[in-house]
């Protein structure tokens, strides 16, 4: 086991350094600190003065690669690849190009994205397993045509429209909760309830629908006519023996939404003034902090890296044989 998870974790460096250079190129080769500076500055008429100053004031007047006027490893470290790339593997994300410590921005901001991802993730595990269960379990029945009737009409409207509706009938018609801004501690879950709720149910029709054909393609194979011929109860082998088999393909659509975990929504948090990570990454954007936006990019690949991982490792729990692979 232990040298099954050796090996994933020796696979995912490759993948993540190819990321990290992928990003490098595309933030300083492709789009060099000059074009950055005139893109910051935001003039029509911007002097080669300015440039250089504000590429001085961030780093960014250092070579890219290799520094020839440097001597030993001061040649590979005074490089701009070596403070905004390299430095990213060991989670120094130094300063935003407006002069905010990163790091300490992404402990602050992550607490708010987690306080929406986490309910959402589980209440909407939780949900969409159960009603996808009824829904197989009524199989081919008026039950069955009619959920996924609901769940095709639901995946048919857009996100924005639950946020929109949601706002407008819980916030401003019902006034039941807040409908943007946030405050830290128990406070806290009146501001999280309506985006959590919104987050579920936009997520409803897609989930269910994908679960219920995992569980039917369960359904037909021939451990499940065994155990009906054992004598076994319908629900008992939904619960004990379709649920358990359907576990590999369940685990792999939850990896997806792991980065969001810690990187918030980002329509989610912009919509409700939540001030996650993924409004912070929003803002970054929209005010050109190529800094953040990096920092964002090696984050998410991290995170997304590591899902993979603890999914695999979670594959071997479900199924011992996989490890063998």
């Amino acid at each position: 086991m232990l040298i099954y998870i050796l090996r994933r974790f020796l696979y995912a460096i490759p993948i993540l350094l190819t990321v990290n250079v992928l990003t490098f190129i595309l933030f300083f080769v492709v789009n060099s600190p000059d074009d950055m500076a005139r893109l910051h500055l935001g003039q029509k008429h911007v002097t080669q003065e300015s440039i250089e100053k504000w590429k001085a004031s961030r780093g960014y007047d250092k070579p890219l690669l290799w520094n020839i006027d440097e001597d030993g490893l001061t040649k590979v470290k005074k490089t701009i690849f070596y403070d905004h790339t390299v430095k990213l593997f060991f989670f120094e994300f130094g300063q935003s190009d407006s002069g905010r410590d990163i790091g300490f921005d992404i402990t602050q901001r992550m607490w708010p994205s987690l306080a929406i991802a986490v309910p959402v993730l589980l209440i909407g595990l939780m949900v969409t397993l159960t009603l996808a269960l009824i829904i197989s379990f009524f199989r081919a029945t008026y039950i069955d045509t009619f959920g996924v009737v609901i769940c095709v009409v639901m995946m048919s409207v857009s996100g924005l429209f639950y946020i929109i509706g949601g706002q407008y009938l819980a916030g401003k018609l019902l006034r039941l909760v807040p409908i943007s801004g946030y405050e830290e501690g128990l406070i806290s879950i009146k501001f999280v309830i309506l985006p959590v709720i919104i987050g579920v149910l936009s997520g409803l029709g897609a989930s269910t629908r994908w679960y219920r054909t995992i569980f039917l393609e369960e359904i037909n194979k021939d451990y499940v006519r065994t155990a009906r011929a054992k004598g076994l109860s319908d629900a008992m082998v939904m619960y004990s023996h379709v649920l358990r088999n359907a576990l590999i393909p369940i685990l792999t659509g939850v990896v997806v939404v792991l980065p969001s975990l810690f990187l918030g929504s980002l329509i989610t948090e912009a919509f409700f003034g939540i001030p996650g990570l993924g409004s912070y990454t929003i803002e970054a954007i929209q005010s050109q902090d190529f800094a953040i936006v990096r920092s964002m990019v090696f984050l998410g690949s991290v995170l997304y890296i590591l899902g993979l991982i603890l999914t695999d490792i979670s594959y071997t729990i479900a199924d011992p044989r996989v490890r063998l692979d």
